[in-house]
């Protein structure tokens, strides 16, 4: 731990933090300057001796050289309700630059480079462009951790929050040691410009991915369904659109998203919040003919789900408590840290492979646990003073653990997370929704959310999982021009392509369309490049498939 084992990379500002070990190229980071937890009474500093082991009464915190690279943070309170760790640093401010981060889940039409400020908190990892050397500098956390993490930059300042609550409380740990993150980091190379960099950061902080075997595109009924599906509807939008699909062994996946399951009698009309996801209602009789069905017409089938939806008979003691914006007493939620309850999601994942569903879209569940949309995680994950059944779990291991769960039961089922934490989905789904939904009635909500989080998650493309940007929604309720540029870069990116096409929506222009576009998306293509991204809410000008591209969002 003797930083004279570590030579400091050359640069000013965040760059100077990062540095090498003397034997070998791994990147490393900085011992921080302070070293804080957040518990019960309030904030405490940390006193050390040697910048490596960090102590408050009985809470430690110890800071290791992993063999990968970067820095280990291990954690331990054996009888403090702990809320955080906080780690500082101290750097010089390169003057102009722009900081990217994260999401907690999904984007919202609301992510960018923006200039520093601390008080903003940047959720897993940043991207810092100085616009005086025109390289980046990256930090962040790696996937797969046990605390839910975010950045604060600004004024001279760096702080990671490791986040250990457990639900609305401090987690209370007992006797083990929690392996808290591990802090990654990277500046750019001569030569590699910011989307380079970031995308090569994200391979650091995702060491084992779980992608598909091949590109994913294929078909989703919601965008003009909208819930009012049928087996029936399943199949026309299924025979429509097979015959677009360029031959071989990768065959599109025809989606079968929300209205497919029982209804609760508390909600009968809701299609979000259906009452058991293990059987179908009367508009869908039979689950397994309809998957067969699906193949014969020349698609993969695939189906939406909820896990943590309850019944309405439930019993109260398997329910998570009701809290601000979790507080309909129709629509109760399963307790995840329970095993009888993730035994029912394991069993209602099996029984999707035993109907033949090669493909499992699961949402909802960042919700249904905190209460809270991203957008909503400004300042708390969720409301104050509730827990789970098992305290002893960070919120961070009780995702992680949900997550598990299903990538157990889906066996070799491809996976797609939608308000899923890609941080720790990531190794376990294939695919991940990384924007908020797009429109098959409203194309300023396409635009907004679609486009923005293509532009600024598609580092994460083939590094953490497939990202998936949402649907195309073809219906007479958006104009064709709009949506055939949407239809355009997706099909470009070389992310998964997914198309609502109402049928009466369909002619000959946007079958031609179609076809084309299934015929890119089934192959593999660079990932695309928003080459306005510094500047740019919504990116225009994009290198897609090693062509230059420009779109009109206005």
């Amino acid at each position: 731990m003797n930083r004279r084992h570590f030579l400091q990379l050359s640069g000013a500002g965040l760059g100077s933090l990062v540095v090498v070990a003397a034997a070998g190229p791994t990147e490393t980071v900085a011992l921080p300057a302070r070293v804080l937890v957040r518990l019960d009474g309030g904030t405490q500093a940390l006193t050390t001796q040697d910048h490596a082991t960090w102590t408050y009464r009985d809470v430690t915190v110890r800071l290791s050289r992993p063999a990968g690279g970067g820095l280990a943070v291990a954690v331990r309170a054996p009888t403090a309700a702990l809320h955080a760790v906080q780690l500082q640093w101290q750097y010089a401010a390169p003057a102009g630059a722009a900081v990217l981060g994260d999401a907690w889940e999904r984007t919202y039409g609301d992510v960018q480079f923006l200039p520093a400020a601390f008080a903003r908190r940047l959720p897993w990892y940043f991207v810092q462009h100085d616009p005086q050397s025109g390289r980046a500098a990256c930090f962040g956390v790696q996937t797969g951790g046990r605390t839910l993490c975010y950045w604060q930059v600004g004024d001279g300042t760096m702080q990671l929050t490791l986040d250990t609550g457990s639900a609305g409380v401090g987690v209370q740990l007992g006797p083990r040691t929690l392996d808290a993150a591990t802090v990654r980091a990277t500046t750019g190379r001569a030569g590699e410009n910011v989307f380079a960099t970031a995308r090569r950061f994200c391979g650091l902080l995702c060491p084992a991915p779980r992608l598909p075997r091949q590109p994913v595109y294929g078909i989703n009924d919601w965008y003009f369904a909208y819930g009012n599906n049928s087996a029936a509807l399943i199949l026309e939008h299924t025979a429509l659109l097979a015959d677009l699909a360029p031959g071989g062994d990768n065959r599109p996946f025809s989606v079968i998203d929300a209205g497919w399951a029982a209804y609760s009698p508390l909600v009968p009309g809701d299609c979000c919040w259906q009452d058991d996801f293990s059987t179908p209602n009367a508009k869908f009789p039979d689950m397994h003919r309809l998957a067969g069905d699906v193949q014969r017409l020349g698609m993969r089938p695939g189906l939406w789900t909820r896990p943590l939806c309850a019944r309405h008979d439930d019993k109260p003691t398997r329910r998570l408590p009701p809290i601000p914006g979790r507080d309909d007493p129709r629509k109760p939620v399963l307790d995840p840290t329970i095993p009888e309850n993730l035994a029912r999601i394991q069993q209602n994942f099996a029984t999707y492979r035993a109907w033949g569903y090669e493909l499992v879209k699961h949402d909802f569940s960042t919700y249904d646990l905190l209460g809270k949309w991203g957008f909503e995680m400004a300042d708390r994950f969720t409301a104050p003073g509730w827990r789970f059944h098992d305290n002893s779990r960070t919120t961070a291991e009780v995702i992680l653990g949900l997550y598990q769960t299903i990538r157990e039961a889906a066996g070799p089922a491809y996976l797609i997370g939608c308000d899923t934490v890609g941080h720790l989905a990531a190794g376990l789904f294939e695919l991940n929704r990384t924007g908020d939904d797009t429109s098959g009635l409203d194309w300023d909500r396409t635009r907004k959310m679609g486009v923005n989080t293509l532009g600024f998650r598609l580092v994460q493309h083939n590094q953490f999982f497939a990202v998936d940007g949402d649907c195309v929604g073809i219906t007479p309720k958006v104009a064709w021009a709009e949506n055939a540029q949407w239809l355009r870069l997706l099909a470009g990116s070389g992310a998964p392509l997914f198309v609502s096409a109402q049928p009466v929506a369909v002619g000959e222009a946007q079958k031609l369309a179609l076809k084309a576009a299934f015929a890119q998306a089934a192959r593999v293509q660079p990932v695309g490049e928003p080459l306005d991204w510094l500047t740019s809410l919504r990116p225009t000008k994009w290198r897609l498939d090693g062509q230059l591209t420009e779109f009109d969002w206005s």
